[in-house]
């Protein structure tokens, strides 16, 4: 056995360099797979055991993706922990899904984005793919469930196979914290809270100056329309115009007339309304447009933008919601009310390629330089309905927050600021003056975390009191319980305070109540 084993290494290391030598002579992807195919063939006779002895590893995460030490962990867990307590202000419940779904449940909810989905190797017959968002699997779970209402949100990580940019915040392995509104209720009164929590959200993370845009897929439905788009090329032609975010006008026509097939004359028109953007003053506008005024859907989605402009401003959000035509979002699955919220010029650590605004004449606009998504979302009553077995429909308005973003945003900050986050939340630290305390420690300790105090101590028998020390100003730790024999021996400890080093003896039997007094008047 020990020389066919030898036998199929050495084979193994033979079809290896060929497979390096293929790729190095940039040979074809069929001809790179086929031998790519032989050389986990040979590696699968060695059953699990196919790595040789001396193999050097690349230690490296796999692209776009990326590891998070105790300083980012900490950052990212107080992001997250702010967004669930806005969450939960307005009644959100907590769900989970798989990260991975049946591809038939993913297959056509994404538009053009359907590309960017990871398929997984068939599992005993059923044919995997990861999630792209969570929407979609909420839609699933919905009809699954026969659920006709409920308020949700979900944290959790998503896949996707895109190009990624990780300066900012872009990356194929993501968090995305979603807050969706599901049920039957009156016009835009959900949708407009969906965008009262993306503001609460963005003052409590401090991040800077923000825009939410808003439109309506109706709107954009009708206005294409008007301009004479053929109505089987609305989902590629809104696709297009999504890309003004990142795109001047002249790329995103090209892209109409060149790659979708849209004549100039239409994408013309298209572009004279995607410069705009206001307030109520523009939907009075467009009102009285008459090319959109003779459009059904483009009249129905005005008249849903003028209720919820309504009510944005009823909740304070004058200064902080633009009506602007440019905004698409091509994700296919929308019906309604679209928005996104954006970081304005200097507002932001992390720059994206600054995107030009323009005002409703056309003109390029002296109005700070937008820099990025940081939330999105819109309604889409139609998607719940499709996995249904009598395609009942489950209205729907949900919002994402772009949590890489900010937490790019924010680790930028503090690098710049030189800030250092505390990383563990231990509140007291107990600590022996000498030697042969090990025992008294583990007692002390076991007395603290009894009266639920967070503690911790040396795993040294003997450690130096200078370097326990240390310890707790370099940990921030606020509190040390010193131990000492002639102290011990009356019943007393030492406790110090680690900013100030003033130190007060106390009880052993006082020491939980007087470090819990501590820290709720340090609060």
């Amino acid at each position: 056995m020990s020389d066919t084993r030898d036998q199929i290494l050495e084979q193994i290391k033979v079809q290896g360099d060929l497979v390096r030598q293929l790729k190095a002579a940039k040979e074809s992807k069929e001809k790179i797979d086929e031998e790519v195919s032989r050389l986990l063939a040979l590696k699968a006779k060695l059953g699990g055991d196919a790595t040789p002895a001396n193999q050097k590893f690349t230690l490296k995460t796999p692209k776009g993706t990326r590891d998070y030490g105790p300083q980012q962990m900490t950052l990212r867990q107080g992001v997250l922990d702010k967004i669930v307590q806005v969450f939960k202000r307005h009644g959100g419940e907590a769900i989970d899904t798989p990260v991975f779904e049946l591809k038939e449940v993913l297959t056509g909810k994404y538009g053009e984005d359907s590309k960017l989905i990871y398929d997984l190797k068939d599992q005993g017959g059923e044919i995997l793919s990861m999630r792209y968002d969570l929407t979609v699997p909420l839609a699933r779970y919905l009809a699954m469930n026969k659920i006709s209402s409920i308020k949700r949100y979900h944290i959790a990580k998503v896949y996707r196979r895109d190009n990624p940019a990780m300066t900012k915040g872009r990356y194929r392995e993501f968090y995305q914290c979603d807050f969706d509104i599901a049920g039957t209720y009156d016009p835009m009164l959900a949708d407009a809270e969906c965008v009262k929590i993306v503001a609460e959200i963005l003052d409590t993370l401090d991040i800077g100056d923000y825009v939410i845009k808003l439109n309506h897929r109706q709107l954009l439905d009708g206005m294409f329309e008007a301009c004479g788009v053929p109505a089987d090329n609305f989902r590629a032609i809104c696709s297009a115009v999504d890309k003004l975010d990142k795109s001047p006008w002249e790329d995103v026509r090209k892209e109409m007339v060149e790659e979708k097939g849209l004549d100039e004359a239409a994408a013309d028109r298209i572009g004279e309304y995607v410069r705009l953007s206001g307030g109520t003053e523009l939907v009075e506008q467009l009102l009285a447009d008459a090319k959109l005024k003779a459009v059904p859907n483009a009249v129905k989605g005005l008249e849903g933008m003028q209720l919820l402009l309504k009510y944005c401003s009823i909740f304070g959000l004058e200064k902080r919601v633009s009506f602007d035509l440019s905004l698409a979002r091509g994700l296919d699955y929308y019906t309604g009310v679209i928005y996104e919220g954006v970081l304005k010029g200097e507002s932001a650590s992390v720059a994206t390629t600054p995107v030009k605004t323009s005002r409703q004449n056309g003109d390029q606009s002296n109005e700070p330089a937008t820099v990025g998504s940081v939330a999105g979302g819109g309604r889409y009553d139609n998607l719940v309905g499709m996995f249904d077995p009598r395609g009942k429909a489950v209205p729907c308005v949900g919002v994402s927050i772009g949590v890489e973003r900010i937490f790019s945003v924010l680790e930028a900050r503090a690098a710049a600021g030189g800030q250092k986050l505390r990383t563990s939340d231990v509140e007291a630290y107990v600590a022996s003056a000498h030697k042969g305390l090990h025992e008294q420690r583990l007692k002390v300790l076991n007395q603290l975390w009894d009266a639920g105090i967070k503690a911790e101590h040396s795993y040294k028998l003997n450690p130096k009191l200078l370097v326990q020390l240390q310890h707790c100003e370099e940990h921030q730790i606020p509190l040390v319980v010193v131990l000492g024999d002639a102290e011990l021996a009356q019943g007393l400890v030492k406790l110090r305070e680690v900013t100030t080093r003033q130190e007060t003896n106390v009880k052993l039997e006082d020491l939980s109540a007087e470090i819990r007094r501590r820290l709720h008047s340090a609060a």
